[in-house]
């Protein structure tokens, strides 16, 4: 399993409702897979740049990239992008 881990945050406040509905998207991809997508509720204190958190947990590589090819993902990103101002990805190897 491919745990997928990606971090956004925005570039001006005003448009944090934007970037969540964008992101929110995502949730609809159908397929083998979790999607959940947050607002990151900032209880640890240490380092609170990131607003927003889509974690994916994914069966194998080729689900992730057809989760990537679907044209809601496309979508997502035509939105999100220039709303946001840093976007960080992790994928992890998990048992």
């Amino acid at each position: 399993m491919i745990r997928h881990i990606v971090m956004f945050n925005a570039r001006n406040p005003d448009d944090k409702d934007k970037i969540f509905e964008g992101l929110k998207t995502l949730e609809d991809i159908q397929g083998n897979w979790t999607i959940e997508v947050s607002r990151n509720i900032k209880a640890d204190k240490i380092g609170n740049d990131i607003d927003f958190v889509v974690y994916c947990e994914f069966p194998d590589e080729a689900a992730m990239e057809q989760y990537k090819a679907d044209p809601i993902y496309a979508h997502a990103i035509t939105l999100v992008r220039p709303l946001r101002d840093m976007r960080v990805a992790a994928d992890i190897e998990a048992a």
